[in-house]
């Protein structure tokens, strides 16, 4: 099989290039090779499909490119660098050469240092073997006498060699998140930035996928996966030149954010994760789920509850008796949890809209007189577990803390702050310990009283509006927006410290959190506001590429959808519903009787596909995007003894023609029967109860009608499909 040679060096090699150590950093299917030299720059040579130890010792030295792993700035100004800094006497050239290679473990460390100046920058990568995935991140220390201020510092930059190169990166705004954009990757610059300043996944992903081999295909072609491990501002950018290949660079967006390191401080850069995978774009997502699940999402190998949010079923009308409602309608729906969202909070200032409340966590008694006592003593009675809502990092000018603690709000020097969400919302400074406190309490003060609050949703709507912040010095200004998801970090560190069993959902105005950075304290993220299950097939399709679907809040809503007002079949929503991790946003007292059954019944199956959704093996198998009038995919265990396979119709006309999909990661070998979920045709598919094998289903495929066929009152133009394969 032909090896994927995609990295290279200089054009001119010393005759002490011989003298280099190779440096292998491998896992089961992946290897990344350097040439270490002391003295020199580490060189990239080759990332790609693992090399064995014959390839190894004749891999060709690649030319016509600039290989230097890490290179600084200021001794070839024309090029890229991944480090720039202005040295306590002002000089703004830095030089890193090789001082050493450190392996311990899985972690591989090249230690670098700066000739003239006491600067040393260690480059650590950690290989997960089973996951093939790799981590690189770097650490820079000041060893000088005073204060260096650091101007660019990636995490990691990769060579990428030029071809037809393509680029995957995900797009959208609030209610339409991670939209896919597919691009080939042409001369100039590709920068992919956010400076949302709290959250960072609404304009832009922090995620991007490079197809070596022409236009991504979901199963086949060699792709590297990439994804930044960082919850705030952050720059991604290819430059391409005048050489043979694409140079990728990823880290903090240093854009106002110059860092002043002090003496003896050492700055760590966020951790960039990459895969390599010759299965095409799904294959390169299989390794970021698996590696995500294990090492990186909060109890990633612990089924998730079918729960009922509030917030689409009574918006702020929140009260004692429409909570109990509630709580029985989803239990009797088979639901396991049911989460009370926004509104419930308020002494002086009752949280009846969105202008006021925030920062004010005390009951509103006029709503709820029982308290969060009388909401859990209901959920126990009806036989669910019980969530809550809250926005800790946020207040309102109009709030009792506002009124108390104006010194805490992010806000611009000698000027008025900036407001947000109904005119009065501002962000809380998280790089005073003091809001860290705070933020902190608001968790700590609900679990130590109420320990029986099984989920808490948190929220942040607003972004950092104004850069200024109360707390920290003037001279340091520019770490605002570092030093608030440092802060972050800290505060979830300490709840999670605490309370390790509570889960917590990062929601962010819908899917402004969907980042590797923050899931490590979070069990899932909301995807989106937009509830629409069309627009949701496109939404958790693209955060499918690096995201699994345990930690995907998917919800089944009312119609017309409250977003876009859209109406579509009940069960085309439950079925996109259940392709993540399945839950309800809606009122049941205004579902009819069949509505509910129909959900009954689907909450029934979901549970007996769950293992499957949330811990199988993704296969993407016809985009949404290319327009096809469909969209499908499949999950399948690791065993290949299951799997569920979906598909949906985009869009419907008469005479249509529609492709026949394909399956794929079954076994070939195997048998496998037919059962369709969520069945609402007065006759079963014509596939029902028999049995396929793997290399049929795969090379062939199933004709599946284009139209379901209820009963005729019951027709509409919305067809889904759903179909368990078990392994005979």
């Amino acid at each position: 099989m032909r090896k994927t040679l995609i990295i290279t060096t200089l054009l001119c090699l010393s005759a002490s290039w011989a003298k280099a150590e190779q440096v292998v950093i491998e896992t089961k299917n992946v290897s990344l090779v350097l040439d270490v030299e002391k003295g020199a720059q580490p060189k990239y040579v080759y990332f790609g499909a693992r090399l064995s130890s014959t390839e190894l010792a004749h891999l060709q030295t690649p030319v016509e490119g600039r290989m230097d792993a890490y290179p600084a700035y200021g001794l070839n100004t024309p090029a890229e660098a991944a480090l720039a800094m202005r040295h306590a006497d002002g000089n703004l050239s830095t030089a890193l050469v090789v001082e050493g290679v450190l392996r311990s473990g899985d972690i591989t460390t090249i230690q670098m240092k700066d000739p003239v100046y006491p600067i040393t920058v260690n480059l650590k990568y950690k290989a997960y073997r089973e996951e093939d995935m790799i981590e690189t991140w770097t650490e820079i220390a000041n060893g000088e006498k005073q204060t260096v201020t650091l101007t660019t510092f990636a995490s990691a930059m990769l060579p990428i060699r030029r071809g037809d190169v393509w680029l995957s990166h995900f797009y959208g705004s609030w209610a339409n998140e991670a939209r896919l954009v597919e691009e080939p990757l042409t001369p100039g610059q590709k920068v992919i930035v956010n400076k949302d300043g709290t959250r960072n996944s609404h304009t832009d992903h922090a995620e991007v996928m490079f197809s070596l081999d022409g236009k991504g295909q979901e199963n086949y072609g060699q792709v590297i996966g990439a994804a930044l491990c960082y919850s705030g501002n952050y720059r991604l950018k290819v430059t391409t030149d005048d050489t043979e290949y694409h140079y990728f660079f990823a880290g903090i967006n240093e854009d106002n954010s110059e860092y002043h390191l002090k003496k003896g401080e050492t700055f760590v850069t966020p951790k960039l994760a990459l895969t390599f995978s010759q299965q095409g774009l799904s294959g390169v997502s299989r390794n970021f789920h698996k590696w995500g699940r294990k090492y990186m999402l909060l109890h990633g190998d612990k089924e998730r509850k079918i729960l009922l949010n509030s917030w689409e079923g009574v918006y702020f009308d929140i009260n004692q008796k429409g909570m109990d409602q509630m709580m029985a309608d989803i239990a009797s729906m088979g639901g396991e949890l049911f989460v009370m969202d926004d509104g419930w909070f308020g002494d002086k200032y009752p949280r009846k809209t969105d202008n006021s409340s925030l920062g004010d966590w005390v009951v509103d008694k006029n709503k709820l007189p029982e308290g969060i006592e009388g909401l859990l003593r209901d959920a126990k009675k009806n036989g669910v577990k019980f969530g809550i809502w809250i926005e800790p990092e946020m207040a309102n000018t109009t709030s009792e803390l506002y009124e108390q603690h104006p010194d805490w709000i992010v806000k611009a020097p000698k000027r008025e702050a900036v407001l947000g969400r109904g005119g009065t919302q501002v962000v809380l400074d998280l790089s005073n310990p003091k809001v860290q406190d705070f933020v902190f309490g608001v968790v700590d003060n609900l679990m130590s009283k109420y320990p029986e609050i099984d989920y808490i949703k948190w929220d942040a709507n607003m972004a950092i509006m104004n850069h200024g912040s109360q707390y920290l010095t003037m001279n340091d200004q520019s770490h605002l927006y570092i030093e608030y998801h440092r802060g972050l970090e800290k505060v979830c560190q300490r709840i999670r410290a605490k309370y390790p069993d509570v889960t917590i959902q990062a929601c962010a105005s819908g899917g402004g959190r969907a980042n590797w950075g923050i899931l490590p304290y979070f069990d899932e993220f909301w995807v989106s506001d937009n509830t629409d299950a069309l627009q949701r097939i496109y939404m958790q399709w693209g955060t499918s590429y690096f995201f699994p679907a345990i930690a995907m809040a998917s919800h089944i809503s009312a119609t017309p959808n409250h977003t876009v007002f859209r109406t579509t079949a009940l069960k085309y929503r439950i079925d996109v519903a259940m392709s993540g991790r399945l839950g309800m946003e809606i009122q049941p007292k205004n579902m009819t009787d069949d509505e509910k059954e129909l959900c009954r019944k689907a909450i029934a199956e979901y549970k007996q596909i769950r293992p499957i959704v949330q811990f199988g093996n993704i296969y993407r198998l016809v985009s949404p995007y290319d327009k096809k009038g469909l969209a499908s995919m499949m999950y399948v265990t690791d065993q290949q003894d299951k799997a569920v396979f979906y598909w949906w119709k985009t869009e419907s006309f008469q005479n249509e023609h529609l492709p026949r999909v394909k399956m794929a990661g079954l076994d070939a070998n195997r048998m496998y029967k037919v059962h369709e979920l969520n069945r609402i045709d007065l006759k079963p598919l014509s596939v029902e109860g028999k049995s396929f094998s793997g290399a049929y289903l795969m090379s062939h495929g199933l004709d599946i009608p284009y139209r379901n066929e209820p009963e005729w009152s019951k027709k509409n133009d919305w067809s889904s499909r759903v179909l368990l394969l078990e392994a005979e």
